[in-house]
């Protein structure tokens, strides 16, 4: 019979790197980004009009004026300015700006096929 020598790898160099690795892990990301307060100040440099709808569903529109950790202040053309607790608002939305939409060419209530734009 032949005598056979078993080879063990040395694991201490294994050990070292899962160490470096482990030490090395990415961080975690910031808590707060600040995507809010640039979104606020993007639509108050613009002053893009604005619709607020609250948690019971009621829906305001104006623009922000200006902005808090806890509040936002819409100022509105016709009405008296709202200063809003952000905790009472469902979901903000940009208004339809009212564009002239040049409406197709209709004949007896067809429509010509070169107002229709080919794809």
């Amino acid at each position: 019979m032949v005598n056979r020598k078993l080879i063990r790898p040395n694991f201490s160099e294994y050990k070292e790197k899962m160490k470096r690795e482990v030490s090395r892990k990415k961080p975690h990301p910031p808590f707060e980004t600040f995507a809010e307060n640039y979104y606020y100040l993007k639509q108050m440099n613009k002053k893009v009009p604005i619709g607020v709808v609250f948690v019971d569903g009621e829906t305001i529109e104006g623009y922000i004026e200006w902005y808090d950790k806890n509040c936002l202040k819409i100022n509105r053309n016709n009405d008296p300015n709202l200063l809003i607790y952000k905790n009472s608002i469902k979901y903000l939305y940009k208004l339809e700006s009212k564009k002239q939409v040049k409406p197709a060419k209709e004949t007896d209530g067809f429509y010509k096929l070169d107002s229709i734009k080919k794809k």
